[in-house]
């Protein structure tokens, strides 16, 4: 079973204008991953990095659905010096702050897989202990 981490504009592409095209499929891609991690087939990651980001969105009911989806995880990241090593190394790859604690923290959890609909994050995680891709992608490449 895979674990996986998702970076948050996943939690928050359903709510983005689905009259994208792009956007509407990966709106669809990340529906049939968060079935999967319903169902027990996918293992979630989440982290206190996710907790702060959500806490910044002024939209009370995007906020809250969010924060039932958090309900999924099988475990919750917390900070700690390791996490703040990886990110630092991460930055220095020209990955901003958040994103690097972000994927600092899949990494600390074990993450098979870290799901962001940022393409400039996807073209810059390289070389890492962990698959970096989009939604659509992530369900093409494992057939969820």
């Amino acid at each position: 079973m895979s674990k996986i981490y998702l970076d948050m504009n996943i939690y928050n592409r359903p709510f983005d204008d689905q009259a994208q095209v792009r956007i509407r499929i990966e709106t669809i891609a990340i529906f049939s991953v968060l079935q999967h991690i319903k169902e027990g087939d996918i293992q979630l990651l989440w982290s206190f990095v996710l907790d702060y980001e959500n806490s910044l969105n002024p939209n009370n009911d995007i906020r809250q659905e969010i924060e039932q989806i958090s309900g999924l995880a099988f475990e919750t990241i917390l900070p700690d010096k390791d996490i703040l090593e990886s990110a630092q190394n991460f930055e220095r790859q020209g990955i901003k702050p958040r994103d690097a604690l972000h994927l600092a923290c899949a990494l600390k959890g074990g993450a098979d897989f870290f799901l962001t609909c940022d393409d400039k994050i996807i073209k810059r995680a390289v070389d890492m202990n962990i698959k970096v891709i989009n939604p659509v992608m992530y369900v093409e490449e494992t057939e969820v």
